[in-house]
């Protein structure tokens, strides 16, 4: 169970279960519905056209035994001629002395009604005077006249002389050498001659055994199969007809009902009875179970392929992903060298792509930060190192002490003031950022012992605009190093000048240009100076100015920093652009002087 949440934790695993559920849920629920329904359909169908072919096979039975009544009253459609109207009105007269029946002999009226149904095997007439047999069979049938069962067929027509008589189905033992099942037609001739009388004057009566087999031409629309069972019975439960042995049927049981069968039947009114046909459910849907369980075992292959697409397609995906995660932590180890091939264009391929530049884009990122700090470090400690000279302070000191042995002048004691104002600013270090008031006074203090040292040769000049504060801030100790690059470079080796400085706004700048009227620079060299600011290796030599340029790049950004220009015999100008803000990031809680 442990093993298995991690993998349900991730959302592939999640996404191909949805995937699969919702689309098995639809699959299943459709597919049943779908079953259901044509089984339902398929089973209407086939009960109904079941029903429509038992009452086909009802009324072509009914049919049939309709016309063998029409075949028994033959008996009653004869014609005479005139010289025997003595005999016409009297059928008594006509059976008992002439032994005719319409006028023609009683063996060839029998003959007649054999002849007049491909399904009627012999005819027998008894002549009710003196109980004489007179029969008739068909080809290779011989009757044996002992054996039939006239009292029986006579004693069932007892109780209705005017109605036809419908034997139930027997075995025809009374012909010799057979054994088949025979249906027996019977009707009483009746001497309708004369007055009609309470009790019928019965002349003779006509029998015919009628093959059971007239049925299978009914019987084989049904199509009954072996579990199938047909039985034709009348009013009183007796059978005619089926298509089992009848010496295994009990009648008694035929109507009851059979829980594996599908029981229908019909009317038939000729003999108050029906047909009776349970078709086995097994064997009648079998074809439709067939189709079922096909279609179940499509919904099955269909499940198996969602289910092994969903995995696939799950898979796929998520094999690039994880193995862009597992890059991913290779980076947050902080291996930067990292790189996810990239396959295609797709989503995943740009995910890929995108990843790639994140990782180089962070490598530099962390290159340009790194070795910012580095230069900011480095630039700082040259900015120290510039400010606080060994050789500076120590002449310094000398002339402060030569001033004090010959003479305790006032200037003496303002030299010793600047020059712990100065010790005192450069040696706050905690400070990047402080006003521009403050870094005018420290120059001031600085250029202040320029000119008592070099004999007030060098002056210091402002020209602030009026839109520039002076409570903006600026970087600390970026102006002196300029001014002191101008006296230095410009200044002393023309022997005197002015160092000019000029606060202007220029935009969203801050515009500081140190101007001086010294000897100024050739073109190649101040060419090779403009390129040495750009250049991100050490500089060998103006480190004063390229300490200046990197701090404020560091502090302000791109687009910040310092520009050189010179003309020969004609002077230098410096240009500082710094980022113009309302206050310093804290109170720094210093005054000037």
């Amino acid at each position: 169970m442990k093993n298995w949440m991690p993998k349900w934790n991730s959302v592939f695993v999640k996404f191909s279960a949805a995937f699969i559920i919702v689309g098995l849920i639809p699959l299943f629920a459709l597919s049943y519905y779908s079953v259901e329904t044509f089984s339902g359909h398929v089973e209407r169908y086939t009960k109904d056209n079941l029903r429509q072919m038992v009452l086909y096979v009802s009324y072509n039975l009914n049919s049939a035994f309709n016309n063998y009544n029409e075949i028994s009253l033959l008996m009653y459609t004869g014609r005479y001629d005139t010289f025997l109207e003595s005999f016409a009105d009297n059928q008594t007269r006509n059976v008992n002395e002439r032994e005719q029946i319409n006028a023609v002999p009683i063996d060839t009226f029998l003959k007649m009604v054999m002849y007049s149904d491909r399904y009627i095997n012999s005819a027998y007439f008894i002549r009710t005077k003196d109980r004489k047999l007179y029969y008739q069979a068909k080809e290779n049938k011989v009757i044996m006249p002992d054996k039939l069962p006239a009292d029986v067929w006579l004693a069932a027509m007892k109780d209705n002389p005017t109605d036809l008589l419908v034997y139930p189905t027997h075995a025809d033992s009374y012909v010799f050498g057979s054994n088949e099942q025979v249906i027996t037609i019977g009707r009483n001739l009746i001497d309708t001659s004369g007055a009609l009388t309470r009790e019928p004057k019965i002349v003779g009566t006509l029998f015919f055994d009628v093959d059971v087999r007239l049925a299978d031409q009914f019987l084989r629309e049904l199509k009954l199969g072996e579990k199938d069972e047909l039985y034709v019975l009348d009013g009183q439960n007796r059978l005619y007809f089926s298509n089992r042995e009848l010496s295994t049927i009990q009648s008694a049981d035929l109507r009851a009902s059979d829980r594996g069968h599908l029981v229908l039947s019909e009317e038939i009114p000729f003999i108050d009875g029906e047909i009776l046909v349970k078709f086995a459910s097994d064997e009648l849907f079998e074809q439709l179970e067939t189709t079922s369980t096909a279609v179940y075992i499509a919904i099955g292959i269909c499940s198996i392929v969602l289910i092994v697409m969903g995995t696939w397609f799950s898979r796929r995906l998520a094999a690039p992903i994880r193995g862009m995660i597992k890059q991913m932590t290779k980076v947050e180890s902080g291996n930067l060298e990292i790189q996810v091939e990239v396959n295609g264009n797709d989503e995943m391929g740009r995910l890929a792509h995108g990843f790639n530049r994140m990782v180089d884009r962070l490598k530099a990122f962390i290159n340009e930060a790194y070795v910012a700090e580095i230069k900011q470090k480095q630039t700082e400690l040259n900015a120290l190192k510039s400010q606080i000279r060994p050789h500076y302070l120590y002449n310094t000191l000398e002339v402060i002490r030569m001033n004090a042995v010959h003479s305790d002048a006032v200037e003496v004691g303002d030299m010793i003031l600047s020059l712990s104002n100065q010790l005192k600013y450069v040696i706050d270090y905690g400070e990047e950022l402080v006003t521009i008031r403050r870094e005018l006074e420290h120059l001031k203090d600085y250029f202040y012992i320029i000119e008592v040292r070099f004999e007030n040769r060098f002056d210091l000049v402002y020209a602030i605009s009026d839109k520039v504060n002076l409570d903006w801030p600026i970087l600390k100790l970026s102006l002196q190093p300029i001014v002191e690059n101008a006296v230095q470079h410009g200044l002393r080796p023309k022997g005197k000048g002015t160092v000019k400085i000029s606060f202007e706004t220029d935009g969203d700048k801050l515009a500081v240009t140190v101007y001086d009227d010294g000897i100024g620079m050739e073109k190649d060299e101040l060419d090779r100076l403009n390129i040495s600011l750009e250049d991100p290796g050490a500089p060998s030599k103006n480190v004063g100015l390229k300490n200046v340029h990197e701090r404020i790049k560091s502090v302000c950004g791109e687009g910040y920093g310092l520009s050189v220009s010179s003309r020969k015999h004609v002077g230098t100008s410096v240009l500082l652009l710094f980022s113009i803000k309302e206050g310093l990031p804290h109170d720094p809680n210093h005054t000037g002087g």
